[in-house]
């Protein structure tokens, strides 16, 4: 007789980008995703940190500095643009993005632009932000479907 206590695929894919999100160095957020195609195959994924090349040593990790550029912000990539650009297999036409914090309006541009038809979220802590209900709006415009996460209650441990 077969398992019937096996995970669903939402709950792999959420937990593959919340592993994802684990690779990030950032001291405050650290956000996965992973794209999946129709037929439930992992295609890519991405976590947020410095752009390839661009040692973490020398670059601030900071939320508040005396400018912009002595904090984080114009030089992470976000998790969902690194996994759209980590890709190599050719289009992202019709897939689906899992990702632990709901997209940035940056992030859902290059959601949109790649062609990604279904995002699905756990964390919306920024819902009431101007970049995040300009990525809603974008998405409703683009008929990019996006939805909550349904947590099931379940821990995962594992030992690695």
């Amino acid at each position: 007789m077969k398992r019937e206590d096996y995970i669903s695929w939402d709950e792999y894919f959420m937990g593959v980008a919340k592993l994802a999100a684990m690779r990030s160095k950032d001291p405050n957020t650290q956000v996965g995703t992973c794209i999946v195609s129709n037929d439930n195959k992992i295609l890519s994924m991405g976590y947020n940190g410095f752009p390839t090349g661009c040692d973490d040593n020398l670059f601030p990790w900071e939320r508040d500095g005396e400018d912009e550029l002595s904090t984080k912000y114009p030089f992470v990539t976000h998790s969902e643009l690194n996994a759209i650009l980590n890709y190599r297999g050719g289009s992202l036409e019709g897939a689906k993005l899992y990702v632990s914090l709901f997209p940035c309006n940056e992030c859902a541009k290059a959601i949109i632009q790649a062609g990604i038809r279904t995002v699905v979220y756990d964390s919306d802590k920024y819902s009431a932000s101007a970049a995040t209900r300009a990525s809603k709006k974008m998405f409703d415009a683009a008929g990019v479907e996006y939805y909550p996460y349904k947590r099931s209650g379940k821990n995962i441990h594992i030992e690695i």
